[in-house]
């Protein structure tokens, strides 16, 4: 037996049909490949996550406005550090159940995992900082031209050579 996922789960029915239709117009394109440098064990690894992730003491991804226009989604993103706690974050995520991440971090953004492979040395280690964003981004102009490269300038402050994206 196979478990099937349903993405839209949290959205309504139009909403589900109008993304799988613009889905349907992308065109299939070559995913760009960069094979490693060095060994993973010698590498800085960091984390970006679509969960909407944030520090409870930080400034909440903004739900109010997407509420309110349903086509509009939060373009900021927030810094979450290495030593991270799950009793010290918030998941704003409209599009997804946020109950079982605010229960365990891993379950959206492993980063313990990740620490635990750094403590193992199968990586070199893991990044000071990481990032998370909201999925939801149906306009990413703003998301792409503030957004996108603040995050870019961070991982390379921080020499980061491997970036996994956490899709939620």
């Amino acid at each position: 037996m196979t478990d099937t996922i349903d993405s839209y789960r949290f959205t309504g029915g139009a909403t589900k049909r109008l993304v799988k239709s613009w889905i349907k117009l992308e065109s299939p394109r070559n995913i760009p490949w960069f094979p490693l440098a060095r060994p993973l064990s010698d590498c800085t690894v960091a984390l970006v996550s679509t969960g909407g992730i944030a520090l409870k003491t930080d400034v909440p991804f903004d739900q109010e406005g997407e509420r309110q226009n349903p086509w509009w989604g939060d373009p900021s993103y927030r810094i979450l550090p290495k030593d991270v706690k799950t009793k010290d974050v918030r998941v704003y995520h409209l599009h997804i159940d946020h109950t079982l991440g605010e229960r365990d971090l891993n379950c959206l953004f492993p980063v313990h995992r990740l620490n635990e492979l750094e403590n193992e040395g199968k990586i070199g280690k893991s990044a000071p900082a990481h990032y998370s964003f909201m999925g939801y981004l149906l306009n990413p102009k703003e998301f792409l031209e503030i957004s996108i490269p603040a995050i870019i300038e961070n991982l390379r402050a921080d020499a980061v050579d491997v970036v996994l994206l956490i899709p939620a």
